[in-house]
């Protein structure tokens, strides 16, 4: 019996799947799907061309080169010592009421991520300087490991976002306008978070002690301590948005930025200067291959035709776009307990995007909806990556705790999944402010 393209397609789907159970590493699962299943259906010798031009293409994208200057710019910040005194400029914003270093803990993450775009790396970073903080206070572990946990995700949608200069790349959607988009639903998140750890109080009040109470001047000095991180974001970030750069040039800029005022404070000597740039090489050649790999596999998905057999599904079962959305969200969620967010994008978004235009939905929404379940997905139990980050920088703590802990704060990007897609103007009202777009 001769296979379909359809057929191989969803043979080859069956077997990603099955190679990603089995722990092959995602960059060659997707790479050897890609080029295999590419094979069936065009021949060994195409395949063989797409498969020798997909890495120059890839690694010589211009649009693409501002993943490595974003990376080196949280190296430096986190080499510098930057998260500690954001972390400390929380504290005293806090300072006073019950729970102060773990509202701390959530807003000095949130604000990291704007300079470091990685959730794993802000997860790690927090873990080291505020999990220790609270252990000292006398925190439950529950409540500290679930505030560096969630806080952690919103370095993937406030911008810089790494995830979504990826999806940019394969959805060629604007870079500035996705990171315009992350930036309303990533404070309402923060907020959201929180809020969280306010009512896990009201009910759990024995996991925090009330914080010590601080002087204004003490204040206005630790906030004033953190002013590194304002002029970043401000000149980098900011620069996006009123056109002064393109994504690209600010990446450069905030790298640039970052590293002279760490050389300037005595902070960044030689030796780290050393370190972060090795360690932002093999953070890049990891996301590059991954990258790579999924796109091998996500033009064997084009030539499968399986987003065509999607739309005629959506269309035979007469599925209402609010449905389809659901649909979509539930599976990320699924597949979030299995697969890192890099390689969730890239393997599901070639297939999922072209039937969500279809249904008439915003493609730059519906980024900001896949980053937000790749967030979910990042913290929700048995397999978080940000849970065994945290279990990995701080072993004292089970598995079981941080899983407990980390169960509260999913309430938080559920709900603002349910605000967006009610009230969708929350992501695009920005882009549309600052682009015109609609």
């Amino acid at each position: 019996m001769t296979m379909t393209a359809q057929m191989i397609g969803v043979m080859g789907m069956i077997a990603l799947l099955v190679m990603i159970f089995a722990r092959v590493p995602v960059a060659i699962a997707t790479g050897l799907v890609g080029f295999v299943g590419y094979a069936a259906i065009e021949g060994w010798e195409r395949a063989a061309s797409v498969m020798g031009a997909t890495p120059f293409e890839i690694s010589s994208a211009y649009s693409l080169s501002m993943i490595p200057l974003f990376i080196l710019m949280g190296e430096f910040a986190s080499a510098s010592g930057m998260s500690g005194r954001l972390f400390s400029a929380a504290t005293s914003l806090f300072g006073g009421s019950r729970g102060a270093l773990a509202y701390a803990s959530i807003g000095a993450s949130a604000a990291f991520g704007t300079v470091c775009g990685s959730s794993v790396a802000t997860a790690a970073t927090m873990t080291k300087i505020c999990i220790p903080e609270m252990q000292k206070a006398g925190y439950d572990d529950r409540l500290s490991t679930g505030a560096v946990a969630s806080g952690g995700t919103i370095g993937i949608l406030i911008p810089p976002s790494l995830i979504f200069v990826i999806y940019a790349a394969i959805t060629q959607q604007s870079v500035p306008e996705l990171f315009a988009a992350g930036l309303v639903p990533g404070l309402v998140l923060t907020f959201g978070y929180l809020l969280v750890v306010a009512i896990v109080l009201v009910l759990r009040p024995s996991w925090a002690p009330r914080g010590e109470v601080q002087s204004w001047a003490k204040r206005a000095l630790d906030i004033l301590g953190a002013w590194e991180f304002a002029v970043i974001f401000g000149i980098a970030v900011g620069g996006i948005y009123v056109g002064w750069f393109s994504p690209t040039e600010a990446s450069a800029v905030g790298a640039f930025l970052a590293l002279v005022f760490g050389v300037l404070q005595g902070r960044l000597i030689a030796p780290l200067v050393w370190r972060c740039c090795v360690d932002t090489m093999r953070t890049t050649c990891m996301i590059f291959m991954i990258v790579i790999g999924a796109m091998l596999f996500s033009y064997f998905v084009v030539q499968a035709q399986l987003p065509g057999v999607l739309i005629s599904w959506m269309q035979q079962m007469q599925l209402s776009p609010t449905a389809l959305i659901l649909i979509l969200i539930l599976t990320y969620i699924v597949l979030g307990c299995f697969l890192e967010g890099i390689g969730l994008v890239l393997i599901t978004v070639p297939v999922f995007l072209p039937v969500v235009m279809q249904a008439g939905f915003n493609p730059v929404w519906f980024g900001v909806i896949v980053v937000i379940v790749v967030e979910l997905g990042m913290i929700h139990p048995p397999v978080g990556m940000n849970l065994f980050v945290i279990q990995a920088q701080a072993p004292e703590i089970s598995i079981l705790a941080i899983y407990k802990g980390t169960l509260p704060f999913l309430i938080a990007p559920i709900l603002l999944l349910i605000l967006l897609l009610v009230f969708p103007q929350i992501a695009l009202f920005l882009p549309n402010l600052l682009y015109g777009t609609q």
